[in-house]
């Protein structure tokens, strides 16, 4: 079976209202690229997508998955795993981060889906599932410009639908501001349900390090990203110095960026983005990385799709 052809569609999905980011910024719309992987004769149609935020260079990300036909037309499905590494090898020259990776995660996506259609399984079959059930939290509801009745009243209705694990932002607001928001949904949510914070990058070394010792009453499942993505070795500090885990990751590129950030023990859970990784197969090499090292690994986005994966995982 040979994919014959490479087709794509773009499509927006407004958020009504919009929802504000943890770092200040508001999110209007999930802006899509569909990519389909065609098969010759009746075959299966691969599927898989890409996106960005406000249509942000949305026409860029479009180029570059489309950039990907000349190493997708013609391709067997049965050696489709070889698609990754002609890709990687393929955006020497722009650099292996930034819409380029994604671009390939857009292919690669389909080029799983399209696999495990074709052997009459689901991906995470495909992969050799690990796991019938995986752990899930809510992560939505709970943001930096909810009010405080807000953020109690949605806490309240996010454990009354049965989740066992929740999410916050804070990092706006100061350290007594953001702690008092803490206490207020753990008072609603009582002290058996995880409680996270993503501080979406706001902060310095200092201030991270100041606001996790004044949360660290509250026993928190992971502080997210409370520092710039990039400053490994801030994290690394943080990480070593605070008593609750540190997650990171999700917006570093490629598994070797991982592997950066275990080297240096940047976070206590890695947070491999699906679209950063470059796809499934980016992902599952991070994961294998991150568990040679005894690290554990929680999907970001990319819900359905990540499903397989982690439920193939063993860390």
């Amino acid at each position: 079976m040979k994919i014959t052809k490479l087709r794509t569609e773009l499509v927006s999905l407004p958020f009504e209202p919009p929802v504000a980011g943890g770092n200040g910024i508001y999110l209007n719309s999930c802006d899509c690229v569909l990519t389909f992987l065609e098969t010759d004769g009746a075959g299966p149609v691969g599927e898989g997508l890409v996106f960005t935020i406000n249509g942000w260079r949305l026409p860029v990300l479009h180029e570059m998955v489309k950039s990907f036909e000349a190493l997708v037309v013609g391709r067997e499905v049965e050696l489709g795993g070889g698609l990754y590494d002609d890709a990687w090898r393929s955006i020497g020259f722009y650099g292996h981060s930034g819409a380029a990776v994604m671009g390939i995660a857009a292919i690669d996506n389909a080029m799983w889906d399209l696999r495990a259609k074709a052997a009459g399984m689901n991906v995470a079959n495909l992969i050799g599932t690990s796991k019938k059930a995986v752990p899930t939290y809510h992560s939505g509801k709970m943001w930096v410009s909810d009010s405080l009745d807000q953020i109690q009243e949605n806490a309240a209705e996010i454990k009354a639908k049965g989740y066992k694990a929740m999410k916050m932002r804070i990092g706006r607001y100061g350290i007594e501001t953001d702690a008092a928001r803490v206490r207020a949904v753990r008072a609603v949510i009582g002290p058996d349900i995880a409680l996270m914070v993503d501080i979406n990058q706001q902060l310095d070394v200092a201030a991270a390090l100041r606001y996790g010792r004044a949360l660290e009453e509250f026993n928190l499942g992971w502080i997210e990203e409370p520092i710039a993505y990039h400053n490994h070795r801030g994290e690394a500090q943080i990480a070593a110095a605070l008593d609750t885990p540190i997650a990171s990751g999700e917006t570093e590129y490629g598994p070797k960026g991982m592997l950066e950030m275990l080297r240096l023990g940047s976070a206590d859970i890695l947070q491999p983005d699906l679209q950063r990784m470059g796809g499934p197969t980016g992902f599952l090499r991070a994961a294998s990385i991150a568990d040679a090292h005894n690290v554990p690994v929680t999907s970001h986005l990319f819900a359905e799709m990540n499903l397989a994966l982690v439920a193939a995982v063993p860390n």
